[in-house]
């Protein structure tokens, strides 16, 4: 008797707190469809967004699983056989990953260093411009060689760099009696490949910046010139503060492909003579697992690249948000 009367109070105590718990449930669904109703055109554009990281982002990671097998295209990846980190010791055990991760890094480092200050540079010369058709012009003929591949850029430096009638070697000898390898020279590999990436990608690189530059309050500057500020003392103290959290999120987002250099560019611009210097993780990738069908190998180095981007992200990230920036997550 006692153990009936003790189980109707539990069941009609808990009555009340279920039935609250299912109202706030049926208020919050219907507040969601109620917006999702509300805004459907909104959400029906940001569906191509989504599917596309769906199937071109989310999917492929399940090839990851490769990495940790031996994969065999006719067993598919649930079939192949489970060899656990046996592709991950190769890569850390074998030479060629110190010269593919020393030229791999080497490039990021160059770029990092020479081509991510130039926009912010190039941005703030623009910003000083006062003839807004001279900004317009300069701005356009710069975006110009971001819309080029980069088959058509390596094609121009060919044209241009080339020992046989090239424009730059030949001027080298009228003036100086001699030309320069560039296009095998070891020693000239990384300078091209940098100078490219500049050339191709600094105009470019100025948009968000501009953007940024342009939401500054001009009030700001006006209280600068009355208190006596110069040029210089007014982009110290206002302009670079006012885009300092766009230039450390770009930063962030950088590291997030820091080790990504560039298949097609660097590959089109390898050849005999530069494989030393010019050999990185992606044409490596390429060469061993598309040509020689090495596909779980390869694998494992891309997750390698994947993962030391992800741990210079979140470590970046965390130095952000010490120093008081909202960083990207």
């Amino acid at each position: 008797m006692n153990r009936l009367d003790s189980k109707n109070i539990l069941s009609i105590s808990s009555k009340p707190l279920s039935n609250k718990k299912n109202r706030e449930n049926s208020f919050i669904y219907k507040n969601i469809i109620k917006y999702l109703i509300k805004d459907r055109w909104l959400y029906f554009m940001l569906l191509p967004g989504v599917l596309y990281f769906i199937i071109f982002k989310y999917g492929p990671m399940w090839g990851l699983l490769i990495a940790f097998k031996d994969y065999q295209p006719f067993m598919g990846f649930m079939g192949s056989k489970w060899v656990g980190f046996k592709h991950f010791i190769r890569l850390f055990t074998e030479a060629t990953f110190w010269l593919l991760f020393r030229n791999t890094l080497l490039l990021a480092v160059y770029n990092l260093l020479f081509f991510f200050p130039l926009p912010i540079i190039f941005a703030l010369m623009l910003n000083e411009l006062r003839n807004t058709t001279l900004k317009r012009i300069i701005q356009t003929i710069t975006y110009i060689p971001h819309f080029m591949s980069w088959v058509i850029v390596v094609g121009i430096s060919y044209i241009l760099f080339t020992t046989e009638g090239g424009i730059i070697n030949e001027v080298l000898y009228a003036l100086f009696g001699f030309k320069i390898d560039f296009l095998s020279s070891v020693k000239w590999f990384r300078p091209m490949i940098v100078g490219q990436t500049i050339w191709k990608e600094t105009g470019w690189g100025t948009i968000i910046f501009i953007a940024a530059l342009t939401n500054i309050d001009p009030q700001l500057y006006e209280s600068a010139y009355i208190d006596g500020a110069n040029r210089w003392e007014q982009l110290w103290h206002i302009t670079l503060p006012s885009i300092r959290s766009t230039i450390i999120v770009l930063l962030l987002l950088r590291l997030g492909n820091f080790l990504d250099t560039g298949f097609e560019h660097i590959f089109l611009m390898l050849n005999a003579t530069n494989r030393e210097v010019g050999e990185v993780f992606d044409t490596y990738v390429y060469n061993v697992g598309i040509k020689q069908g090495q596909y779980s190998y390869t694998t494992a180095v891309g997750f390698f690249k994947s993962f030391v981007s992800l741990i210079l992200v979140y470590i970046s990230n965390s130095i952000a948000k010490k120093f008081g920036e909202e960083g990207i997550y």
